[in-house]
């Protein structure tokens, strides 16, 4: 059995349903803030954009950190049950944002929504932060332990959310009327396309076990790691001394990443040849780039982990750009220049989370990536959130 063949994956099976589950529990993120049109719209006097940001960031983060405390002390529920559990709480958190527009709107013809349906909206958010926290590290955990490829997948899978819903949200926003109730309406149809897409992951998370090609590592991992050295908690602790280095470039990643886009590139970025679209542009351009970051993984992964910190310490550089683009000369506004950098920032922001994603499993004991999976994906969140408060500083 030790030395049995990795059996077929007919049609690349193994690798879709890892790049659909990938995207899948970030499409309910990206849902939100690239509908950031819609939402400024019908909450003006709101800071939609960084709301939205620290709202979904801090509950991700509670979430991880819960994981990786239980984790610490007995044995976490089964990854198919917190897959499920995940993605049956992203789609409900996606529908009942048109369905609180409905209630609010019933008698209304105006495009105004109301404080009781924005906090629900951001309650909304939050739930998927916490569904993101369960299905992202779960996910991330698990695929440790298979070959390099399906973390490629993954990571790609993340990347293309972003690009997906983008390009959901300018097709939904351009088959409509430029108009009030054109908004609503094609926002309406672009959160319900996006349920549908998380029912195909649940479908899918459900189907990954039975597959041959997992069953293989699974049987696999139970061989090198038997039961008795296996069911013991394993001291996080001492994993996180191993992994400290990789751990706070993933920080600084996010905190560079997430005090920029999408709250600074939405709100004190304009263009008045652009208008609304403009948020939407520059969103989706950072997408485009994350994933272009994120698919060059496939190609060349770099291994020297001191170059992966310097790059993450490089990133620093886009502040003194990006003020340029608010507070610079007239030729730094130009539209072209903040795409580019916009680009720039996304190509970045995936390449270097995917490599640290890629080496960070592979640097501990096949049984303990499970744990190094939740591990960085709480550090990712870490700098999500503390990226997510420094975006406030923008608007002093």
């Amino acid at each position: 059995m030790e030395n049995q063949i990795e059996p077929k994956d007919p049609y690349h099976l193994t690798y879709i349903i890892h790049f659909l589950l990938g995207a899948g529990y970030l499409v309910p993120w990206n849902s939100f803030i690239t509908a950031v049109d819609y939402f400024q719209a019908l909450y003006p006097e709101h800071h939609v954009s960084k709301v939205f940001s620290v709202a979904y960031m801090v509950a991700a983060m509670t979430v991880l950190i819960i994981l990786t405390c239980w984790s610490n002390m007995m044995k976490l529920p089964r990854l198919k049950v917190r897959m499920n559990v995940g993605y049956c709480l992203f789609v409900s958190a996606l529908m009942v944002a048109p369905v609180t527009d409905w209630i609010d709107h019933r008698n209304e013809v105006k495009l105004r929504g109301s404080n009781v349906a924005f906090v629900v909206v951001v309650c909304m958010v939050a739930v998927t932060g916490c569904a993101e926290g369960l299905t992202g590290g779960s996910l991330v955990g698990a695929t440790g332990k298979l070959p390099a490829r399906y973390m490629q997948a993954v990571v790609a899978g993340n990347a293309s959310a972003g690009v997906l819903v983008c390009t959901l949200r300018i097709i939904t926003k351009a088959s409509l009327h430029h108009s009030r109730k054109g908004l609503r309406t094609s926002t309406h149809i672009y959160f319900f396309t996006s349920t549908l897409i998380e029912l195909l992951c649940i479908l899918c998370c459900n189907l990954l076990h039975k597959l041959p090609t997992i069953k293989h590592y699974k049987t696999k991992a139970q061989l090198d790691n038997p039961p008795e050295t296996t069911s013991k908690p394993r001291n996080t602790l001492a994993i996180l001394k191993k992994l400290w280095c990789l751990a706070m470039s993933m920080v600084s990643i996010y905190v560079v990443t997430l005090s920029i886009f999408p709250g600074y590139l939405s709100e004190n970025v304009k263009s008045v040849r652009f208008g609304d679209w403009y948020p939407v542009f520059l969103i989706t351009t950072f997408n485009v780039g994350d994933f272009s970051g994120k698919c060059l993984t496939a190609i060349y992964v770099i291994k020297r982990s001191k170059w992966v910190v310097w790059g993450c310490v490089t990133r620093v550089l886009f502040y003194p750009l990006f003020m340029g683009c608010v507070f610079g000369p007239k030729w730094f506004k130009n539209e072209g220049l903040v795409a580019l950098l916009t680009l720039l920032l996304g190509v970045s922001n995936g390449y270097l989370t995917s490599v640290v994603m890629i080496v960070t499993p592979k640097s501990v004991p096949v049984e303990e990536s499970n744990i190094a999976g939740i591990v960085m994906s709480l550090f990712l969140a870490v700098g999500l959130v503390v990226g997510s408060g420094l975006g406030w500083l923008w608007n002093i």
